[in-house]
This record gives structure tokens, C-alpha cells and sequence, in this order.
């Protein structure tokens, strides 16, 4: 009996043992799956360290001529917006579709998007419930004088650059739109939030509009069924994202396309992935082969 219960003992730790090591080798032989790198930029515009996600398409190599578009995407932190889209981009970079070209994702993580992607209200009820709103202006500058500069001196990139925006990043990319508008040649516009200081972005006249505009600029602005916005003042969304896209195709530029995309089968918290997907089709048609 005492030496049935000695090999018993013996199997066991023996199997245990076995099984211990087969999975320290199964362990050591996983890698982990790298999506793109980090980095980080120090901004004396925003007076802080910001962090940007980044997606290198495949063959990306920094020592042949090949060069790329870059696609800017705001709310691109790895919990917010960057994976999906990139997978959006990587999936149209596919040969048997090839829709988009091979592009460089730039994902600008977060810290305060209410601040970043504001302009000052003189809604008083919004000064009170969202105290760090209204400094719009330093982010649009560091995109302009730290962020563009520094992706073009680190990474191949050509003259194409596009911007992604939702919700308030799309109010952000409207406004750079209507203010700074060759900062972007494409403009990706999701759900923005053009309620903001009462809707007073759309009574602007910006220089989009002018016959003289030359360059070439490509609009996407998409809106969910959305209906009121977070406002004391009735604001739809809809409605709103329509008049936009209504001002902007009044332009007397020949350089301005703008593309308006109603998904009712959406509303704000879902619209993001589906939306850049159209954008990306209506931005990129497929040439007849």
C-alpha cells in the first residue's frame, strides 16, 4: 500500500512538473503584437508633454524614396479611437482593395479635450459646466508649428495630410477648416458639435468660400440620428451638420468638394467607425480598371 501511495505521489509531481515547464516553453516563445510606436513630444505651445500613437504601413522603410500621406486623428489615444481606425486604413490598404493608399496614422492621445478642442464660449451655463473649455488656439498651433513639423522631420511623409474629428474633435477640425485651412487638404468631419457658443461657428464667412481659394480641399462631414444636442438652447445635430455642409457647397471655389453623409442607422456614441469607412470611400473612389 505505502508503495502505491510513493508512485501515486511520484506521477503526480512528475505531471505537474511537466506541465510546469511545457507552459514556461509555450510562455516563452509568445511575442507581443506591435501595432505602431509611441512617441513623445514635449510642446511649448501647450506647455506639456503629449503623446502620439503611430501606425507605419507595411514596407514602411526609412532608407528607400517611398514617401506617404499622413492621417492626423484627434481623440487618438490607444483607449479612444487609434486601434479602430487604423484597422480602417490597414484593411483599405489591402491589394484586392486598394482604396486608400499605404498612409501613416498619427494618433494624438488626450489630456483635456474639452480644453484642446474649444474656442471660448459666451454661453455662460457651458463656462460654469465645463471650466477648462475655450484654449482651442494653442492646440491648433501646436498642430501647425510643433506636431506637423516634427512628423515631417522624423517619418517619410508627402504633401497629403487629412484630419479626423468627432463630436468636439469634429468642431476642432470645422474650425481649423474655416480658419487655417491648408493646414489639411482632407477634412474628415464626424458629429460636430456646432453647437458650441450657441452654433456661432456657422456664422462665419471663411476664406473656403472665396473664388480665389486654390487648394485643393476634400470635405466629409457625417451625422447620425443624433437629435438634441447637450444644450439649454435647442441645438439638433442633424440640422446643424446639414447647414454646414450646405454652406460649404455654396463655395465659389472650383477646389471644394465637400460630401454630406446622413446615417440614421446611427447616433453619436456609434458613428465614429462606420463613418470614417464611408468617408474613406467617398474620399478615395476606386478608378474604373
Amino acid at each position: 500500500m505505502k508503495l502505491k501511495i510513493v508512485i501515486f505521489f511520484l506521477f503526480f509531481f512528475t505531471t505537474s512538473a511537466l506541465s510546469q515547464g511545457n507552459k514556461s516553453r509555450i510562455s516563452d516563445s509568445s511575442k507581443p503584437f506591435v501595432l505602431g510606436v509611441i512617441e513623445e513630444i514635449q510642446s511649448v505651445e501647450l506647455a506639456e508633454k503629449r503623446i502620439l500613437n503611430i501606425y507605419l504601413p507595411e514596407g514602411y522603410n526609412k532608407t528607400d524614396t517611398a514617401t506617404y500621406p499622413v492621417i492626423y486623428l484627434l481623440d487618438g489615444s490607444a483607449d479612444e479611437d487609434f486601434i479602430h481606425v487604423v484597422g480602417l486604413i490597414q484593411f483599405n490598404n489591402f491589394s484586392w482593395i486598394n482604396r486608400v493608399p499605404k498612409s501613416i496614422v498619427v494618433g494624438i492621445a488626450n489630456t483635456d479635450r474639452r480644453k484642446d478642442f474649444t474656442f471660448p464660449t459666451t454661453v455662460e451655463a457651458d463656462k460654469k459646466r465645463f471650466p477648462t473649455t475655450g484654449h482651442c488656439d494653442k492646440f491648433i498651433a501646436f498642430i501647425e508649428k510643433e506636431l506637423q513639423p516634427f512628423i515631417e522631420k522624423k517619418y517619410k511623409t508627402n504633401a497629403s495630410k487629412t484630419i479626423i474629428g468627432q463630436s468636439l474633435g469634429g468642431l476642432l477640425a470645422t474650425e481649423i477648416l474655416f480658419t487655417k485651412p491648408s493646414l489639411f487638404n482632407k477634412y474628415i468631419i464626424i458629429s460636430p458639435s456646432l453647437w458650441w457658443d450657441n452654433g456661432s461657428l456657422l456664422k462665419h464667412s471663411p476664406e473656403i468660400l472665396k473664388e480665389n481659394f486654390l487648394p485643393q480641399t476634400d470635405i466629409y462631414i457625417g451625422v447620425g440620428k443624433e437629435g438634441l444636442a447637450p444644450t439649454d438652447i435647442p441645438h439638433v445635430m442633424e440640422v446643424e451638420a446639414n447647414v454646414l455642409a450646405e454652406k460649404i457647397q455654396h463655395t465659389k471655389s472650383k477646389n471644394v468638394t465637400v460630401y454630406f453623409d446622413y446615417l440614421p442607422q446611427e447616433d453619436h456614441a456609434t458613428i465614429t467607425h462606420q463613418a470614417i469607412f464611408n468617408a474613406l470611400r467617398l474620399l478615395y473612389p476606386l478608378k474604373s480598371k
